[in-house]
């Protein structure tokens, strides 16, 4: 079961709310959707520094294990003093994709990510390409 970070925060499914199901329940492992987390907290964890934080917190309450079984949701968002109003592209949107890519190289992260942008596809092949890239020049 991997229940997901929400897009606003009178909703349950904060991170650190996922993360302590995770904690209590076996078999469950969070979804971290860094969209929705942008929007609920109202723009932040938006930089390399808060990205790093995400995993770091994730690694020291569930271990490596968790980082090398991810689950992810990608996209652009549109949110206002309620939190999610939508989805957005990548390129459209403020949600800094390239730090948060470096992140992810710089904690070795494995798993599964999904774009949930109104283009699937072209932000996916976005995401892969620059990760890619990026990843080849180290």
């Amino acid at each position: 079961i991997r229940p997901e970070i929400t897009g606003k925060p009178s909703q349950f499914g904060s991170l650190e709310e996922i993360v302590r199901l995770s904690q209590e329940l076996d078999n469950v492992l969070p979804v971290i959707d860094y969209a929705h987390l942008h929007a609920r907290t109202g723009g932040k964890y938006n930089s390399y520094r808060e990205f790093k934080d995400i995993l770091n917190y994730i690694e020291k309450n569930l271990g490596r294990t968790a980082l090398d079984n991810m689950h992810i949701h990608v996209s652009g968002i549109e949110f206002g003093e309620k939190g999610e109003k939508k989805h957005l592209n990548l390129k459209e949107s403020k949600l800094n994709y390239k730090a948060l890519l470096r992140s992810w190289r710089k904690y070795d992260i494995k798993g599964i990510v999904i774009s949930e942008s109104p283009n699937i596809e072209k932000d996916a092949i976005l995401l892969k390409k620059h990760y890619y890239r990026k990843r080849k020049r180290g």
